[in-house]
């Protein structure tokens, strides 16, 4: 599906120097739109929407969510439908930095808005494409390592914002452009040297008839509702973090907060690189993503039962190390289950909205529970969620 298969038995394994052209390319996903939406674009929207700017940012947090969720369907789809992933990746790569560069010449809200979905399409041109792209080509037994290999994602997107808002990057322009070296620089390598072959048993229709059956989409709504609740937990701590630790502790500062935020990023790497390589050796796919649940449940706990600065800075640790692993171990293992090969980027498309509908839900679980109650409140509801995730993977059979 990506480049025509090739004649012959292929190998049972794809070689490391795919699998990490392939983690970079990722990562450059991540590079893309972490320092952009949280940093970049907030601040020009404080430049043009003056003192409606957090009612601005709203509008363009909605339309940029609704952008990624039928951007991601959609080029999945096209890409199913064309039977291949490269020309999209790298249209939407050229399209995606050429649109980040026009930033700072929209010169006022319609035009950023236009702009803000414009990039969204050409983002996820790139993410729904490069996500079926692995399912074509990385057979079950090394999905453990190609999901360890998927937590550089996010360390990589936390570590591009430091770089990019270096003082000598001082104006938007520069570090736009800077945003868009780094992601070219990430993702051409796999385009110009990551030319495998699928693997046949990957590509396989392997239910008959227009649609699959039940016992095939079962395992694929159980993986998807599992993300989606643990999403939401992430979503949560992701938009209230600050104000929690403000809460706990008035005098840490954002530099504090952001580097706890890198660190539990950055040792959630080799967390979820051992965790992919053992479920990889024995075969046990859905074992760490279960672990990796609880962790994050009892994390939650503890930053709900927290009422100082040393332990509520060590539980979230604890959370943001087990909810990356999870996520990052997730991505790969959703692979695995998907009921149609040549619906592959579609199904995907699918799956990516769970990490938009969160955006959705969490504001009004906020609202509803932290002015009455506080965050312990909304902490142990979301500790819940989280328990409610270990119990779909425990169960889920393991020839899923």
């Amino acid at each position: 599906m990506v480049e025509g298969v090739a004649g012959g038995a292929p190998p049972r394994r794809q070689s490391m120097r795919f699998l990490l052209l392939y983690a970079l390319a990722a990562a450059g996903g991540a590079i893309a739109y972490v320092p952009f939406l949280t940093l970049l674009l907030p601040a020009r929207v404080a430049e043009l929407g003056g003192a409606r700017d957090v009612e601005w940012l709203g509008y363009l947090t909605f339309f940029g969510a609704l952008a990624a969720s039928l951007g991601g369907i959609l080029f999945g789809w096209l890409s199913d439908r064309t039977r291949s992933r490269r020309p999209w990746v790298a249209v939407g790569l050229a399209l995606a930095c050429a649109l980040l560069l026009l930033v700072p010449r929209a010169e006022d809200m319609a035009a950023l808005i236009l702009t803000l979905i414009a990039w969204q399409f050409a983002l996820n041109m790139i993410l729904g494409p490069l996500a079926a792209w692995a399912g074509d080509v990385v057979p079950d037994e090394q999905k453990g390592l190609l999901g360890g290999l998927l937590a550089f994602s996010p360390a990589l997107g936390a570590w591009s914002g430091a770089l990019v808002t270096l003082p000598e990057l001082g104006s938007l322009d520069q570090r736009l452009a800077a945003i868009a070296l780094l992601v070219a620089a990430a993702i051409l390598p796999l385009l110009l040297f990551g030319r495998v072959p699928p693997f046949p048993d990957l590509m396989r229709a392997d239910e008959a008839g227009p649609c699959p059956p039940v016992r095939a989409v079962q395992p694929a709504v159980r993986m998807w509702l599992a993300r989606l609740l643990v999403q939401i937990a992430e979503a949560a701590l992701f938009a209230y973090l600050y104000f929690w630790f403000r809460s706990i502790d008035p005098a840490m500062g954002d530099s504090a907060k952001a580097g706890l935020f890198s660190l539990a990023l950055t040792i959630a790497v080799p967390v979820a690189l051992f965790a992919g390589r053992w479920a990889d050796r024995h075969d046990r796919p859905f074992v760490p993503l279960a672990a990796a649940a609880i962790v994050t449940s009892a994390g939650l706990v503890g930053m709900a039962i927290a009422r100082d600065p040393a332990s509520a800075k060590a539980a979230y640790l604890v959370f943001g190390i087990a909810t990356t692993a999870f996520l990052s171990l997730h991505a790969a293992q959703t692979l695995r289950v998907l009921p149609r090969a040549e619906h592959r980027g579609r199904d995907l498309g699918f799956f990516n909205l769970t990490n938009t509908i969160p955006s959705l839900i969490m504001p009004w679980l906020t609202i509803s529970l932290v002015p009455g109650f506080g965050f312990g409140v909304l902490f142990l509801l979301l500790a819940a969620l989280a328990g409610a995730a270990v119990v779909l993977l425990v169960t889920m059979p393991h020839t899923a």
